[in-house]
This record gives structure tokens, sequence and C-alpha cells, in this order.
């Protein structure tokens, strides 16, 4: 068990779970909140920008940028499962294979994506009703952020090897430098140089390209078998397939949630361009909803960290037919996650006015267009925020049965209960009352239909996995 506890940095298959649990998912929740603070930081320093409507315009590209790199970095998911999956199971040269497999195609999916992500541009920003000077700065930090893309995709892949062999802190170490490269670069760019949403774009960019590069290069100085060799690089078909097959579902669910996101999107739009009076100096309803959004965001990624903890556990525990400790895994994940999105949402609700204020969206009294933007913010807050418990909820059953290797039916669940749910909700009950409420209600409603589904699922498929498993041990 030494050789494990060396190569993963923790034993995921023996001992008591809820410490190593915590002592896993601490560091990537860091490592997530500093990649969420690259849009934040983007939204934050643009807004003291020249431009009134560049938060808005970076704020309306958000669930477009998703869209494309759901698809194409959705496969790292299939990367993480495959590589905790062979560790788990202690075979050291099918990790090998895995990780060689998954960085070609990191970049084959990254320069795959922002080229059809710069093609479509246009045409998805338009027919999400933006127009105007809206649109011409939402095209141009959607160009630049899509030739970036492969950096992007070569990160994320990276960090998912890293998180299935048990090691979440170099992440963060990374992380950690190239984000205040980031920042330093937005400040750079906006207040010394003059730029607007182009100069947060390249920030971006360039902080990513760091990140990628310096986790190539430790990897290359892994002393296991996810060690990286320029030698080495190559398609294994057999790994290919595999992460693949758990791949695809996760990035077609991501599509299609970005795509509802899209649609929901619009509809906002719809009441900005309703309530907003004509010659406002920017588009408030937009504005309010893309802070709110944001600082969102910080909540999500932050209930990851348990999700892509129950992943990996599951994963490695199912590599080792340790299925009666995968209900344990999901037991501590259910509990992790509650903890953290109770401790989130209070922490936002209470600093909402200053966190608001830092995308320059305030109360003012006698700013009407101000208060409109303030007012957005503050619906979407109280109707999304205070039950976000049922999104943990839901996010830890998705997690278990993607390391169980269901992948397809957590998208399947996740689809149904989320995503068609929610386009249904906005061409019936959006349609007939037309306000902001009525479009943020249909998130907790989704979260609590999947987190149900889901449960059933998860200890379907793992009553079954045992039973099997006792029949051939008694064989």
């Amino acid at each position: 068990m030494e050789l494990v506890k060396k190569r993963n940095g923790i034993d995921m298959t023996n001992g008591p779970l809820l410490g190593k649990i915590v002592r896993f998912m601490l560091p990537l929740m860091l490592t997530n909140l500093l990649q969420v603070l690259y849009n934040a930081a983007d939204m934050m320093v643009v807004g003291l920008s020249t431009q009134p409507d560049a938060v808005g315009a970076v704020g309306t590209t958000g669930s477009f940028v998703t869209l494309i790199t759901n698809v194409f970095i959705g496969f790292s998911v299939g990367a993480n499962v495959l590589v905790a999956r062979s560790l788990g199971a202690k075979d050291g040269d099918g990790a090998s294979r895995a990780v060689h497999t998954a960085i070609c195609m990191s970049l084959i999916f990254g320069v795959a994506g922002g080229a059809i992500g710069i093609s479509i541009s246009r045409l998805v920003l338009t027919a999400m009703g933006n127009t105007g000077t809206l649109l011409d700065l939402a095209l141009v930090y959607t160009y630049i952020y899509f030739a970036g893309v492969p950096f992007i995709s070569l990160s994320n892949y990276l960090i998912s090897i890293f998180r299935a062999k048990g090691d979440t802190r170099t992440p963060l170490f990374v992380l950690t430098a190239s984000g205040i490269i980031n920042v330093l670069l937005n400040l750079f760019f906006v207040l010394a140089v003059g730029l607007s949403v182009e100069g947060v774009a390249l920030a971006t960019v360039i902080a990513n390209a760091v990140s990628g590069i310096a986790l190539l290069f430790l990897l290359r100085r892994d002393a296991g078998p996810c060690r990286f060799s320029f030698k080495k690089l190559r398609i294994h078909k057999d790994a290919f397939r595999e992460i693949i097959a758990i791949g695809v579902p996760a990035g077609i669910q991501g599509a299609l949630f970005s795509i509802s996101n899209m649609l929901i999107q619009s509809s906002i739009l719809q009441i900005n361009n309703r309530v907003t009076p004509a010659g406002a100096p920017y588009e408030p309803v937009v504005k309010g909803n893309a802070a709110a959004l944001n600082l969102e965001n910080f909540a999500f990624t932050s209930v990851n960290a348990v999700h892509q903890a129950a992943v990996t556990f599951t994963g490695q525990n199912a590599g080792a037919k340790r299925y009666d400790r995968v209900k344990r895994v999901m037991g501590a994940c259910y509990l992790v996650e509650a903890c953290v999105a109770v401790v989130i949402t209070v922490l936002l609700v209470l600093l909402r006015d200053p966190l608001l204020s830092m995308y320059s969206v305030r109360r003012i009294a006698e700013d009407p267009i101000a208060m409109i933007a303030y007012e957005t913010a503050m619906t979407r807050m109280k109707v999304k925020w205070i039950p976000f418990i049922l999104y943990a909820i839901m996010d830890v059953a998705n997690g278990v049965l993607r390391g169980l290797g269901k992948s397809m039916t957590s998208t399947v669940v996740a689809l149904v209960g989320t995503c068609f749910f929610r386009v249904a909700w906005i061409y019936t009950v959006f349609r007939s009352l037309g306000t902001l409420e009525s479009i943020y209600i249909s998130y907790p409603i989704s979260w609590a239909m999947t987190g149900i589904a889901g449960f059933i699922c998860v200890t379907t498929v793992l009553s079954r996995r045992i039973k099997m498993t006792k029949n051939q041990e008694t064989v």
C-alpha cells in the first residue's frame, strides 16, 4: 500500500474517508476558485474601463464560451476517471497510456474548439439578442478568448490528471501564480494601456498559457506512472475509446446545459429591452444579471471541488472493486458538500453589496438605471442562492455516477431533470409571466428533481455491483 500512497498522494481505497476527502477537496476548491477568479477579474477590472457596456458584454458571452469549452474540454472528465481507475487497479501502464492520450486530445480538441468558436461567434451572439455596442464588445472578447482555448484545454486536462492521482496541491500552486499574473495583466492592459474587453481577454489567454506550460513541466518530473514524456506522446486507441466513452456524455451534458443557459440569457435580454428606458447609458438588466452570475460562479466552483472528489474517490474504489466503500464516499461527500454550500451561500448573501460594487453595480436611489441593475442582481440572489443546497445534493450523485463509469446515465438524468425542464419552463411559464423571478425559480426546482433521480440511480447501480461482486467471490 505504500506504493499507492506515494503515487497518488492520498490512499483513497483504504482507511477513514471524511478527513481524506476534506484534505483532497480543500486545495482543489482553492484551485477552482482561482480559475473562476480569471473571469471575475476580467469583469471587475473591465468595469474600470471607459466602456459602460463592458461588464455586460463579458457577461453575455459566458454561456456561449462555456458551450464550446464544455464540448471540447469536457472529455477531461473521461481522462480523470480513466487515470483514477487505472491507479486504483494498480495498472501503471494503463495510467501512463491514459495520461499521454489525454494530453494529445487536449491539444487537438483545444484547436478545434477555438476555431469553431471564432467562426460562429457573431452568429450565436446575434441570435442571443446582442446588438450594437454590446455585440461589438462581446465579439472582440470571444475572438481573443477562443484563440487561447488550446492553452485552456491543455491546462484543464493536466489538472484532471493531477486530481486523478490525488495531487490537488500542485494545480493550486500553479494557478495561484498564473492567477496573480492574470490580475496584474488585467490592470496593466485596462488602466495603463487603456484597453477594454480585449485587454482582459488577452490577460486570460496569457495566464492560461503560463499555467498549462508549468503543469506540463511539473508532470514531466512526476515519479509515478503518470509521468509525462514527449517520447510517449501519442493516442492509444484503447485509452482514447474509454476517455471518449466517459467524456462524450459529459461533453454533451455540458453543451446542452450551456444551450439552456443561452436561452435563459436571451430571455433576460428580452426583459432588459422591455424595461430599459430609451437613451440609457448601458443595459442595466444585463449588467446586474452578469454581476450576480459571476459571484454565483464562486459558489458553484466551491461545491464542484466536492463533486471532483466524488468522481476521483469513486473511480479509484470502483477500480479496486470496493463498491461497499463507494457508499461511504457518497455519504461523506453529501455531508461535506452540504456544509460548503451553506457556508458559501451565507458569506455571499452577507457580503452582497460590497461584492456587487466591485462590478460597478450599486444601490443608488436617485439613479433609476443603476437601481434596475441592482434589483436584477438582488432578484437572482434571492431566488437562486437561498435554496443553493439543493444543487449540492444533485452534484454529489452526478459525481458518483461518473466515477462508477455511468457517465451516460448521469448525463440522461441531468439533461431531463435540468436542461429539458428549463427549456420547457422558458417556453411555458416564462412566456406566461415574463418576469425575472419566473426565470430564476426554474433552477432550484430542477436541482431538486435531478438530485432525487440521481440518488435513486446511484443506489440502484451500487446494489447491483455489490451483489455481482459477492457472487463472483462465492464462485
